[in-house]
């Protein structure tokens, strides 16, 4: 029976609501995907899907010339009276003949040099032309995976809701919004999503919107996460060389040139394939072009394919994008992946002037019900028909969604995974109640990934419980979690424990309560400037024991939520008993002959007496985070901010230490930090970061209540970036407890420089300058410049990173290098 129901359903969608309909072949009969139909002299169209088949749906029965327009083929007009409708129109369509003028032959000049010459003059009058629209907008995407494996890391990755066939193949997202646009270059847009629908989750919302759809070759540079040269930028010709392939004919006698793009260097961040341009106008036509992954900093990419076509409007004389492609091909370990983004343009509405108050920051928004709409809707609606794939890859899915979230499948799934085995004391167990949304976990005894080392505690390692809540997650952002972690210490025989309350109310202004408490052991430094993993390395191979850990007790109450546009308030107030703690154990595997320094972060040579007595205090911190020029997307079940990229970040700070045993411990501390991203179009990215403070009656404080700076003495970097750390520091030789200035400077030339040094451009790496700098009132500057190569590795896996580093403190102080292993973050 489902077969039948199936079967109508093809039926309904492919059949249904076309007014004009029809397949579009070449002279052979094989099917052409994404021809461009257009109606003429509107920019009302839309384009044939991967099997040639089209659907054009007109508001009104009236008489019109429907236009055929596809790259390497003669542009194709059907005059059509609907008197009846549907009409199905079958289209054959003849490759188009390219012509060379006599000027080609001469090899003395170049005639493609000439026209993109003239494009490049024309870019601003034919970019102002287009400068603000409003426009219908639809848009579709589907990721599809071959070759999954059945396991990452030793965890079952399943068949991902019905995606994924025996082999690891099929498509594992698919989804399409329709949108109603206002946009003004270069960056004011306002789209309102009307309609959004995901395949498998009926309550869905999809992602494609057109936010991320705008790649403008008017503009110098074109944004795929690096600024990539646009060909017919005001440097083209330093980066590209141009070859006319000939020239056509559109069906407004317009002639058409076609240009291949070919690149200089392989490793700058440049296109190759074709752009077409409008002679007379300069316009561009249509593009074609590939984008290596290697090129754009993204390894594991290989291809991507761009693809706009323009169409014109007699009536306003504009060139238009009406349609536009994107093709993702990647993998890795034999994995393979590819993606496609379909967008159409229509009913563009070109005006002088926006009102007032139409772009704010609100970027997009969902309405609600958008996800509601039924499949009529969609049939009627579609502009670009769904495949046999598409098709089945929906209804398929969105069966096995109902079936597998029907309470009845949930509680047979969950009684299967829910058995208790003894085995699972010692590797852990988790209970779901997956109707119900609700799921209790045991970590085991052993967790082999939280095993760490250092000298107070010997080995130790965590276990532990968690409770997790997220039944109103999805409609109201509400979530909760009540975790505990048990941590032992082998060395000093003694178990900790903690635990941690978390509730989020919504997803509007993500108003969150917490609740902790418990025992554990802490860094002086609360940045935890020092890795469990590489401190263990560092001690059990080198006998250098950086961390310096103390005792704490605490029971803390915290808040957070969005109090405006961009603007975060965190309060916190704590209480804290602190206890000094001594080294434990001497043991390592390698360098036995050395000695381990003392816990004694003052004084390394000091086994006996701590930087502080045993005590307890009450702090009360509060935190604004204020984004500048925030954007935000709303939809129905939340609000999602978006960094505004021209701006900083400031965070401002206030911390009160009160109500201890004893009043020297009582304190004051006031901090703010600025951190700023400044782009460098296609010459790189300049990070900063400032950070300023000022302690107040704060002359007898405990050690681990001073500013305590993010220095690195193990040579090994974990970040992506070095904006908030000292590459040689000694991790508390310049703490303080009164006023002091940081800044960290570092620039990345994106391979702007790198990709033209004969050699280390086949390297494909970045280079890295920096500078950083502390000041405080009891020591003198210290200041540190860096030198050093990132997106480094081996073929696709550009994980690894080096600087060179000098530093100075009344004159130079030392040097090293520092090896960045960016992976140990997805290890920590």
């Amino acid at each position: 029976m489902k077969k039948y129901y199936f079967l109508i359903f093809l039926l309904v969608s492919v059949l249904s609501s076309a007014q004009i309909k029809g397949t579009i072949t070449d002279e052979k009969g094989t099917p052409l995907p994404f021809v461009t139909i257009l109606q003429e002299n509107t920019f009302n169209g839309t384009t044939s899907n991967e099997e040639g088949y089209y659907e054009f749906n007109l508001k009104e029965k009236e008489k019109l010339t429907i236009i055929f327009q596809f790259l390497g083929f003669k542009t194709q007009k059907a005059a059509i009276q609907t008197d009846k409708l549907p009409y199905t129109l079958n289209i054959k369509m003849v490759e188009e003949s390219l012509s060379l003028n006599e000027v080609v032959i001469n090899k003395k000049v170049n005639p493609a040099l000439a026209i993109i010459k003239k494009a490049i003059a024309k870019r601003k009058e034919n970019t102002e032309k287009t400068n603000r629209f409003n426009a219908d907008f639809y848009s579709r995407g589907i990721f599809k995976l071959k070759n999954a494996p059945k396991k990452i890391f030793g965890q079952k990755i399943g068949d991902l809701n019905g995606a994924l066939d025996s082999t690891g193949t099929g498509i594992i997202s698919l989804s399409e919004t329709f949108s109603k646009l206002s946009y003004e270059k270069p960056d004011n847009l306002k789209e309102v999503v009307t309609a959004s629908k995901v395949s498998g989750n009926d309550n869905g919302y999809s992602y494609n919107t057109a936010r991320s759809s705008f790649y403008d070759f008017y503009d110098n540079t074109v944004e795929f996460g690096i600024k990539m040269i646009s060909p017919i930028a005001n440097n083209a010709f330093y980066y590209y060389s141009y070859k006319l392939e000939g020239t056509f004919f559109d069906e407004n006698k317009n002639m058409i040139n076609k240009i291949k793009v070919i690149a200089k260097r392989d490793s700058e961040p440049v296109f190759e394939g074709y752009i077409y341009i409008v002679e007379d106008s300069w316009a561009i036509y249509a593009v074609d072009l590939d984008i290596k992954g290697y090129r754009m900093k993204q390894e594991f990419v290989e291809v991507m394919t761009l693809k706009q076509n323009f169409s014109y409007n007699n009536t306003n004389k504009i060139w238009a994008k009406n349609t536009q492609s994107l093709d993702i091909t990647a993998g890795a370990f034999g994995i393979g992946f590819t993606g496609k983004f379909n967008y159409v343009y229509s009913n563009y509405e070109f005006i002088k002037a926006f009102a007032p108050k139409t772009f704010t920051n609100e970027i997009t928004r969902i309405e609600i019900d958008s996800n509601k709409k039924d499949s009529l809707f969609w049939s009627n609606r579609r502009p670009i028909p769904l495949t046999i794939e598409e098709n089945t890859d929906y209804y398929r899915k969105d069966s096995i969604y109902k079936v597998r979230n029907s309470e009845k499948y949930l509680d047979s799934t969950d009684a299967k995974g829910n058995k208790f085995k003894l085995g699972k004391l010692l590797t852990g167990y988790t209970f779901k109640n997956s109707a119900k949304k609700y799921s209790l976990s045991y970590e085991g005894l052993l967790n082999v990934g939280s095993l760490s080392f250092n000298t107070v505690q010997g080995y130790n390692f965590d276990s532990g419980f968690r409770y997790s809540n997220r039944k109103n997650q999805e409609s109201k952002g509400k979530y909760t979690t009540i975790s505990t972690k048990f941590n032992y210490g082998f060395a000093e025989d003694r178990l900790r424990v903690t635990g941690k309350y978390i509730h989020r109310l919504n997803k509007i202004n993500y108003a969150t309560l917490s609740i902790s408490g418990g025992s554990s052991v802490e860094q002086f430094n609360p940045n935890n400037p020092i890795s469990k993993a590489i401190n263990t390395i560092s001690s059990l191979a080198f006998r250098n024991n950086f961390i310096k850990l103390y005792n704490l007790e605490s029971a803390a109450l915290g808040y957070s939520q969005d109090v405006a546009n961009g603007v975060n308030l965190n309060g916190k107030i704590e209480y804290q008993q602190r206890k000094p703690l001594f080294n434990n154990t001497d043991f390592s595997l390698l360098n036995k002959s050395d000695f381990y320094s003392s816990n004694n972060p003052l004084d390394p040579n000091n086994f006996t007496t701590s930087p502080f007595e045993k005590h307890h205090l009450t702090k009360a911190a509060f935190t604004a985070r204020i984004n500048f020029g925030n954007k935000y997307s709303s939809r129905p079940d939340g609000k999602f901010n978006i960094r505004n990229e021209k701006y900083p970040t400031l965070y401002l700070g206030f911390e009160k230490g009160f109500a201890s045993n004893e009043k020297r411990y009582e304190f004051d501390h006031l901090n703010a930090r600025l951190i700023y991203d400044l782009i460098l179009g296609n010459k790189g990215l300049l990070g900063l970061s400032l950070k300023a403070g000022k302690f107040f009656n704060a002359e007898n404080i405990a050690f681990m209540d001073y500013k305590h700076f993010n220095g690195n003495q193990t040579h090994i970097g974990q970040s992506e970036r070095y904006l908030n750390v000292f590459n040689l520091l000694p991790y508390y030789s310049n703490s303080t407890n009164d006023s002091y200035f940081e800044l960290h400077s570092e620039y990345n030339d994106k391979g702007y420089i790198m990709n033209k040094i004969p050699l280390l451009n086949k390297l494909k790496s970045t280079l890295n300058l920096g500078f950083h700098s502390l000041s405080t009132l009891t020591n003198k500057p210290y200041n540190e410049v860096t030198v050093g190569l990132d997106n480094l590795g081996f073929g696709k896996f550009k994980i690894l990173r080096i600087d060179y580093v000098r530093s100075y403190q009344s004159g130079f102080k030392g040097d090293g290098v520092v090896f960045g292993l960016k992976f140990l973050n997805i290890l920590e």
